[in-house]
């Protein structure tokens, strides 16, 4: 009877940090790809281009989603925020599905 329940125990911690490492790697995840999208969406801004639809096909190939993309400022002098979130491949109910982050990218004024 003790085995089973050292058994159970062990079970149970096992679970629970293959949860938290999920929630930990999503959460690497989630930066490196909202890092990535902003910098690729200030770089696209710099040449022109859409910010947004930079960042949105750069999260894409890391496996993530943009769920905000913003631009503020005039050709020159600007800042890209991009909001990514990656889904969590573990959950548990009650728990959030997925772990977002915030990145900011722009223009820096030489002088």
């Amino acid at each position: 009877m003790l085995m089973v329940g050292v058994c159970a125990v062990v079970m149970m911690l096992g679970y629970a940090a293959m949860l938290i490492s999920g929630y930990v790697i999503a959460g690497h995840r989630a930066r490196a790809a909202a890092d990535l999208a902003a910098l690729s969406g200030a770089t696209t801004a710099s040449q022109g281009g859409d910010p947004c639809d930079a960042a949105r096909a750069n999260a894409t190939a890391h496996r993530a989603q943009v769920v905000a993309c913003k631009r503020v400022g005039d050709q020159i002098d600007f800042v890209v925020t991009v909001t990514a979130s990656v889904a969590v491949a573990l959950t548990a109910p009650g728990l959030p599905s997925t772990v977002s982050s915030v990145a900011y990218a722009g223009s820096e004024e030489v002088r």
